[in-house]
């Protein structure tokens, strides 16, 4: 305890030993140890008492009451610079956020635009009246052929088919009352139906049995070209198809080799070069040479990288149609055959591209060991990849299409594509000196592989054509103007 003397004032009692003040007193002498008058720790004045001596009030102070509150300090700096490093994180966020904002009203006004076109579903719904009409009249058509085939056929394949066909319609009958079925998932489930019910329908029995390869599956490697030579016309003429005469047992050109170039703009063709012996063909001696249209521009020309020598004929796309053309070597006489789908494309809408895109390659007629396809895209499909079968009926004189298979494959994501029993597969573009098949679609089956990874060297950049050849089992890729050969290996 220490003592300090205070000058009292205001309201101030005294008696002949002790005197005390009410209010905050005014120190006249203090302590060294004290700084200030006595204060409680709520910040109210102390009363205290004392003696009075000499005419002054003499009071006992206790000093630890004046301690610095070094405890609750740290504790108030504490929230001060907690809340210092909040107001500086959120300083930086609004800052961030000031920079951002021109960016995601930019990507909003954008997405807006592109929404746009389809405001007209918020009032109309998924699909119209028109689109349910069409695809009832699909469903229709697939409901009458997987009743002829279940009758034909009847077995657990079909019965099945008949079921999940049975369940489609039900499906399209409630989308008729409501939007709550995706119009893009029952296009996909149509899609599988229509390609399990060509399957069922008329493959026949033998379909893969012809030809004991066939029985081991996809093909599982190809070799490094095993011939290369440039085009006897030369390497001008960078696009065009070439390759050895496809059927098995066609006997008048069983051995002979051809080539056919695109010579108006690399697009289109009227000529056909055939050489009776391969060792004329690697000389480029003695050809025999056919025109089968008499201009560039005849409906009967050639359009794009399509061709193959089937026998004795050639199968190609003909001049700005949805048609194939057969040519016939004997007779020079040309027939045709409309491609099935909605929207066949031709005259360059759906080419094959993946890198850089080959001009009017819209349609590919490719043959393996089962006879003919065409490969091609359509609108009905969303431009995916479309395999119809060819069939040449020599007493008709007709040419027909019997089956038509719907891929997933977009056409314009690849490069080419070529069949092998039975079997489509599709490449793509890898560099300058490689190409890569990637995809297969069986169409025994309806199931497809897109886990492929086969190499496929080439000696310049473009891929004009590629074809396979089922009598010795090698691949002809027409590359910018050199033809190589390749042997595939199953």
């Amino acid at each position: 305890m220490h003592s300090v003397f205070y000058e009292g004032y205001h309201k101030t009692r005294s008696g002949p030993d002790l005197c005390w003040k009410d209010e905050l007193p005014v120190p006249i002498h203090l302590h060294p140890l004290v700084t200030s008058c006595v204060q409680q720790g709520d910040g109210q004045a102390q009363r205290v008492s004392g003696q009075k001596e000499n005419g002054s009030c003499v009071c006992p102070v206790d000093s630890t009451l004046w301690l610095f509150p070094a405890v609750k300090y740290e504790a108030v700096l504490q929230q001060v610079q907690s809340c210092e490093g909040s107001l500086n994180t959120l300083q930086e966020q609004v800052i961030l956020s000031s920079e951002r904002l021109p960016q995601i009203q930019a990507l909003v006004e954008n997405v807006t635009a592109r929404l746009e076109p389809h405001q007209y579903l918020h009032d109309r719904g998924l699909y119209t009246a028109l689109s349910l009409r069409l695809m009832g009249r699909e469903l229709s058509e697939l409901e009458t052929d997987i009743s002829a085939v279940h009758s034909q056929l009847n077995n657990t394949k079909t019965q099945k088919l008949s079921k999940e066909m049975d369940k489609l319609r039900k499906d399209v009958d409630k989308m008729q009352m409501s939007d709550t079925i995706n119009m893009k998932t029952v296009k996909e489930r149509l899609r599988y139906l229509k390609n399990t019910a060509e399957s069922c329908k008329s493959i026949p029995k033998d379909f893969r049995g012809r030809d004991r390869h066939c029985l081991k599956g996809l093909i599982t490697s190809i070799s490094e070209p095993v011939m290369t030579k440039v085009s006897p016309y030369g390497k001008d003429y960078n696009s065009g198809s070439w390759g050895k005469q496809a059927q098995k047992d066609s006997e008048g050109q069983k051995n002979s080799y051809w080539v056919q170039p695109l010579v108006s703009n690399h697009i289109h063709g009227n000529t056909l070069r055939v050489y009776q012996t391969y060792k004329d063909f690697m000389a480029s001696d003695k050809p025999r040479e056919f025109t089968f249209a008499p201009s560039y521009s005849h409906t009967d020309t050639i359009e794009g990288p399509s061709a193959v020598l089937y026998g004795e004929a050639l199968y190609y796309h003909c001049y700005r149609s949805a048609d194939v053309c057969r040519y016939d070597l004997k007779s020079n006489i040309v027939k045709r055959v409309t491609l099935p789908g909605t929207g066949v494309g031709f005259n360059n809408r759906f080419p094959y591209c993946y890198y850089d895109c080959r001009p009017n390659s819209d349609v590919d007629v490719e043959a393996d060991e089962t006879g003919l396809w065409a490969l091609y895209a359509t609108v009905g499909n969303h431009g995916n990849l479309v395999v119809s079968r060819l069939v040449w009926d020599g007493e008709a004189e007709t040419l027909n299409v019997t089956q038509t298979w719907e891929t997933r494959l977009f056409k314009r994501a690849v490069s080419n594509a070529f069949m092998v029993c039975g079997v489509l597969y599709a490449t793509r573009y890898v560099d300058e000196y490689w190409e890569e098949v990637f995809y297969a679609f069986d169409t025994a089956t309806g199931k497809e592989d897109n886990s492929l990874a086969l190499p496929l060297e080439k000696v310049a950049k473009g891929v004009a054509s590629l074809s396979y050849n089922p009598t010795n089992k090698q691949i002809y890729m027409y590359n910018d103007g050199y033809l190589l050969a390749y042997q595939a290996h199953f």
